[in-house]
């Protein structure tokens, strides 16, 4: 009597095993790992950096605060500081910093606090890095395109005059803030000599506050130049970006 040939099922396939760096982890995932701190340190970015703004800048405020929320932009401007003061790091007091944010002290997932942490890390200005360790941008790259759409129409148009003139030589960039500045304030009912001081001031170049301060001053009252006077992407009158 022969001995019936066994054949052995075929082998259950293997699932790879895939490990979740703290990079990419959700932000949910982000738990202090003493207490209620969080270590904060920069996130140098040799690509993006050269290209970003600063987080307390008016491109920041315009473009970017209707998109992330004004609790986050806040946030990160805090973060931001505290790396300017501290440029190795520092340890973050969770409860402290909402309180101070008007966000309370509640530390739960779903905390108003919590969640604009969260996004920092949704938006990719910030990323854990281990636990209780969190990378922050110092520089925020320009808006991306996929949230663009979600700006209302005047600041979108306002964004595509900005990107149009960041490929404009940079003598140039300064010559059309200076003119949308100069229209404001003549509109404003400051005269030509006031218009000038005031650019002088505001640290643009002796002969390009003169000449915006000229044509301002003989241009009609409907007169715009590039742009409203007062354009988003111009600086407000205490704080310009010349």
């Amino acid at each position: 009597m022969s001995t019936p040939t066994v054949i052995p099922p075929p082998p259950r396939p293997v699932r790879p095993v895939t490990s979740r760096t703290d990079d990419t982890r959700p932000p949910g995932d982000l738990q202090p790992a003493d207490g209620p701190r969080l270590h904060i340190e920069q996130w140098v970015d040799p690509v993006a950096d050269p290209h970003g703004l600063h987080p307390c800048s008016r491109y920041v405020e315009l473009y970017w605060l209707p998109i992330i929320g004004p609790s986050t932009t806040w946030l990160l401007r805090r973060l931001t500081y505290g790396l300017e003061v501290h440029g190795d790091g520092f340890d973050l007091h969770l409860p402290e910093t909402a309180r101070s944010l008007g966000l309370g002290d509640k530390m739960g997932k779903n905390s108003p606090f919590r969640r604009a942490l969260a996004r920092l890390i949704t938006f990719e200005l910030a990323r854990p890095r281990g636990p209780g360790e969190l990378a922050v941008r110092q520089h925020i790259p320009p808006l991306p395109l996929r949230h663009l759409s979600r700006l209302p129409e005047p600041l979108q148009r306002s964004h595509r005059r900005w990107m149009a003139e960041q490929r404009l030589s940079e003598p140039e960039q300064m010559r059309r803030r200076a003119q949308r500045l100069a229209v404001g304030l003549a509109e404003a009912g400051h005269d030509r000599a006031s218009i000038e001081q005031r650019l002088g001031g505001w640290h643009f170049h002796p002969a390009v506050a003169f000449q915006a301060a000229a044509d301002a001053s003989y241009a009609p009252p409907s007169f715009r130049a590039d742009g409203p006077a007062g354009s988003p992407e111009d600086p407000p009158a205490n704080q310009p970006e010349a």
